[in-house]
C-alpha cells in the first residue's frame, strides 16, 4: 500500500525514495494563472533551462544567461532574486518551494531531480508539459473565438431589433388600433422589459464575470457547473477528453517515475481540479485500498470509457501500465485537438440557425397585424 499525501510534506524526497520507492522523478502540476509568471512563461523558463544545464552550463550561470533574455523589469527583478537566494546557499527546490509562483509538484519534481542528478530531465519534461498545456488552450481559444464573435455580433442585431424596430411598429399599432396577436405581445413585452431593466441585465452580467473566480472557488457552485458542464451535449464529451487526456498524461509520468498507484491517484487529485474526476478517483483509490485490481475500480464509472478501461487491463497483465498510460494520452491529446476544431466548424452554423430563428420571430410578429392595418387602412 502506497504512502500517504501527507507523509511527502514532512519527509525529504530522499527518505520518500527509501521508504516507498519514489526515485526518479516526480513532475506534474496544474497551474492556475493568478500570477504574472504564468504557464507561457514557465514553458519558455524550464525549456530554455533544460536546453543551458544540457550544454553543461551550472545552474547559477544558467539562470543567470535567462535573465539576461528579459525585457521586462519585473521578470529581471524576479529572476534576480531566484539568484540571489542561490549563492546564499538555498537550493534550486527550495527556492520553488518559497514562491507562490511554483507549485508543490514542481517543488518536488526539481527536488528529485536534484537527489536523483537528473535535474536537465526534470527541467525539460516540465517545458514539454506547459508547451502541452499551452498548444491546448490555444487551440480551444482559436475553436471559439469565431463563434463567440457571431454569437456577440447576434445577440447586438437582436437588441437592436427589440429596442428600435419593434417599438416603430408598436407605435404604428396603438395609433391605427390593430388587435395584436399573441405573439406580437409577447415580443413587444420582451421589448419593453429590454428598455426597462436592460442596464441591469448588462450590469449583472459583467458583475458575474468580475466575481466569477470568487463564485467559482465555492465548493458547491464549483461542483454544480463541473457536473452541469458535461451533460452539455458534445461541449461534455469535449471538456471529459481534455480531463482524461491530463489524467493519463499526468497517471503516466507519476508511474515512470516509480511512485505507486496509490499515491499517484493521491497526486493527481491534488493536480487536477475537476470535481467529477476528483470524485472518480476518490471511488477508485477507496477500491484499490480494498483489494480491487486497477481496471475494476474504474470499469463502473461513467467518467473512464471502455477503451481506457480495456488497455488498463491489458497494462496490468503485461505489466506495462506506465506505457499503456502514456500511449492513452496520447489519443486522448489527439482527440482533444479533433473535437476542438469540430467544436468550432458546429458552433457556427448552430448559433447562426439560432438566432436566424429569433430574428425570424421576431419579424413573423411584427408582420402578422400588417395584414389586419392593412384591411384596417383598406376599409
Amino acid at each position: 500500500m502506497g504512502f500517504k499525501l501527507e507523509q511527502i510534506k514532512d519527509t525529504t524526497v530522499l527518505e520518500a525514495s527509501k521508504k516507498g520507492g519514489f526515485e526518479s522523478l516526480l513532475k506534474k502540476e496544474i497551474t492556475f494563472s493568478g500570477t504574472f509568471f504564468n504557464a507561457k512563461r514557465k514553458e519558455a523558463f524550464y525549456s530554455e533551462l533544460s536546453v543551458l544545464l544540457k550544454a553543461g552550463i551550472h545552474l547559477r550561470e544558467a539562470l543567470d544567461l535567462i535573465r539576461g533574455n528579459q525585457k521586462k523589469e519585473r521578470i529581471v527583478e524576479f529572476y534576480s532574486k531566484m539568484i540571489s537566494e542561490l549563492d546564499s546557499g538555498y537550493s534550486f527546490s527550495e527556492i520553488l518551494k518559497s514562491r507562490t509562483e511554483f507549485t508543490e509538484y514542481e517543488h518536488y519534481s526539481v527536488q528529485i531531480g536534484e537527489e536523483s542528478g537528473n535535474l536537465v530531465r526534470i527541467t525539460q519534461e516540465l517545458g514539454a508539459y506547459f508547451a502541452q498545456r499551452n498548444e491546448r488552450r490555444r487551440n480551444l481559444l482559436n475553436a471559439l473565438t469565431y463563434p463567440i464573435i457571431i454569437l456577440a455580433t447576434a445577440i447586438l442585431v437582436v437588441v437592436f431589433m427589440l429596442r428600435l424596430v419593434v417599438p416603430m411598429f408598436e407605435d404604428i399599432f396603438k395609433q391605427n388600433g390593430v388587435e395584436l396577436p399573441a405573439i406580437t405581445v409577447w415580443i413587444i413585452s420582451i421589448s419593453n422589459f429590454v428598455g426597462s431593466y436592460g442596464w441591469m441585465l448588462v450590469f449583472g452580467i459583467f458583475t458575474l464575470i468580475a466575481l466569477r473566480k470568487f463564485l467559482f472557488a465555492q465548493p458547491m457552485i464549483k461542483r454544480q457547473k463541473d457536473f452541469l458542464l458535461l451533460k452539455i451535449p458534445f461541449v461534455g464529451e469535449f471538456i471529459k477528453a481534455v480531463y482524461l487526456s491530463q489524467f493519463t498524461q499526468t497517471t503516466a509520468l507519476l508511474i515512470s517515475s516509480k511512485v505507486p498507484m496509490l499515491n499517484s491517484i493521491q497526486m493527481v487529485k491534488r493536480m487536477i481540479r475537476f470535481i467529477p474526476l476528483q470524485s472518480a478517483l476518490d471511488i477508485m483509490e477507496s477500491r484499490i485500498m480494498k483489494g480491487s485490481s486497477l481496471h475494476e475500480s474504474i470499469s463502473d464509472s461513467k467518467l473512464f470509457d471502455n477503451r481506457m478501461v480495456s488497455l488498463i487491463k491489458v497494462a496490468e497483465e503485461t505489466n506495462q501500465t506506465d506505457y499503456i498510460f502514456e500511449k492513452l494520452s496520447q489519443q486522448y491529446t489527439v482527440e482533444v485537438d479533433q473535437k476542438s476544431k469540430l467544436l468550432s466548424t458546429i458552433m457556427e452554423p448552430f448559433i447562426i440557425v439560432v438566432i436566424g430563428f429569433f430574428v425570424g420571430v421576431i419579424l413573423v410578429s411584427m408582420y402578422l397585424p400588417m395584414f389586419r392595418l392593412s384591411s384596417v387602412l383598406g376599409g
